[in-house]
């Protein structure tokens, strides 16, 4: 089981997946030119929701349509130094999913933040 962690340390931020560096994943969408980041909504949270998810469900194409969403309901609620596991993941993405199908949600409407 995959576990993702995040801790903010003397040389900065780091985020790993099973003790190894998380891909940010740049090569789908650069988001960020610092980083990860987390705590609130803005680009460094977007890029490591991204990555958390690309990592996770393995199909690039339903990460870049949920990191948004993502972003605002986990990263930007994530405490200083947190811990998300596989079946974490699998429970946020299972809500993003069925509230993506709700008719007049976020993502039909076209709404979004900057």
């Amino acid at each position: 089981m995959r576990i993702y962690r995040g801790e903010r340390t003397i040389d900065g931020i780091k985020v790993t997946v099973d003790g190894n560096d998380l891909n940010p994943r740049y090569d789908l969408k650069r988001l960020s030119a610092t980083g990860f980041e987390w705590t609130y909504e803005g680009q460094g949270p977007a890029q490591l929701a991204l990555a958390l998810l690309a990592d996770y469900l393995e199909d690039d194409e339903r990460a870049l349509r949920l990191y948004l969403p993502f972003m605002r309901e986990i990263v930007a609620n994530f405490g200083n130094e947190w811990q998300f596991t596989e079946d974490d993941m699998a429970a946020a993405v299972a809500v993003l999913d069925q509230n993506a199908e709700l008719p007049g949600s976020s993502e039909e409407k076209g709404g979004s933040k900057p």
